[in-house]
């Protein structure tokens, strides 16, 4: 009986070992695939550069950057064409508007009071700036009634451009140019002459502006003479340190002692003659710049704006002007 069940026990024996391998290769294999668990970790990586890659649509905004750059241009464009905003003058009925050369500022309050009594009911209100600028503000369409032009040059482009009632301009005063100082005349200018000597500061007007036109034949005139000469001329355009835009603002620089000396008009310096101190220049090298006055085609107050011409052009109108360094037209 002993002898029959030894052969059962190694069966079983075997059975149960063919069991313990199966499960343990199983196991093997089991295991085996368990790094496949990473391979979760390893796609992990590429979400990295797919949230980076959220800036990338954000930068979509930079067209619209893009976009926004040419608005400067746009702004630049309207800054240009409005850098001589014209005044929100209107009609009314006895009042005129008179577009007039800076220049005139010193005497345009004697003016308006003068010509007030003469033709009791009139007002006037002065537009003072550049003639250059003031013909700029008419043409972009501006309201005037008279025209008081320091520049026969814009005179003419306003009467081609049938901005002028062309049989109402006239002549209406004229003014030579002179060099005023600062009251205490610190450079110690005592002619012309000095005014080449190096670290001189001296104003100009630009060439745009009539005044400025009005020197540059000055200087051209006094390049050809006699003591002063083409190096006279180049060494004093050396020491030009600014060109104004306009008349009143070279005799500013004047005045506040920015400047050395500055080309102006006579007037200026008659008006002002507590504040400066004045070297002429003879008449044989000057310039004479003759102003004119026209009522304006688009007036629609023509009545009044012709009486203020006539009050300009009278006896009390040209001592007015007299009275603050302008000159008749003949001399």
């Amino acid at each position: 009986m002993e002898k029959r069940s030894e052969p059962r026990t190694l069966i079983t024996i075997s059975i149960v070992c063919a069991l313990l391998f199966v499960s343990a290769l199983f196991a093997g294999c089991t295991s085996s695939t368990t790094p496949s668990a990473v391979t979760p970790v390893a796609t992990a990586a590429p979400v990295v550069p797919t949230s980076e890659a959220i800036p990338v649509t954000t930068t979509v905004a930079s067209p619209v950057a893009v976009a926004t750059t040419a608005v400067p241009v746009t702004t630049t464009a309207a800054v240009a064409t409005t850098s001589t905003p014209a005044p929100v003058y209107t009609y009314s009925e006895g009042n005129v508007v008179a577009y007039t050369a800076a220049s005139l500022s010193g005497v345009s309050p004697k003016l308006a009071t003068d010509f007030e009594k003469m033709y009791p009911g009139h007002k006037v209100v002065f537009n003072l700036a550049g003639t250059q600028a003031l013909k700029t503000q008419v043409t972009n369409g501006a309201y005037a009634d008279v025209f008081i032009s320091a520049s026969n040059s814009y005179t003419n482009e306003l009467k081609g451009g049938g901005y002028l009632m062309n049989a109402t301009v006239k002549p209406l005063t004229s003014n030579y140019v002179i060099v005023i100082l600062p009251k205490n005349n610190p450079a110690n200018i005592q002619s012309l002459t000095d005014l080449a000597k190096p670290g001189m500061k001296i104003a100009m007007a630009d060439k745009s502006v009539p005044v400025g036109t009005a020197t540059t034949g000055v200087m051209a005139n006094l390049a050809k003479a006699t003591g002063y000469g083409k190096e006279w001329n180049t060494s004093v355009y050396s020491n030009v340190v600014t060109y104004e835009t306009s008349e009143p603002a070279v005799a500013s620089k004047v005045e506040l002692g920015e400047v050395d000396a500055g080309f102006v008009y006579e007037s200026t310096y008659i008006a002002g003659s507590d504040k400066y101190v004045s070297i002429s220049i003879p008449k044989a090298v000057n310039y004479l710049q003759t102003y004119t006055i026209g009522v304006m085609t688009g007036s629609t107050s023509k009545g009044a704006a012709a009486d203020f011409e006539n009050f300009m052009l009278s006896a009390a109108g040209q001592q007015d002007l007299k009275d603050y360094g302008f000159r008749p037209i003949s001399t």
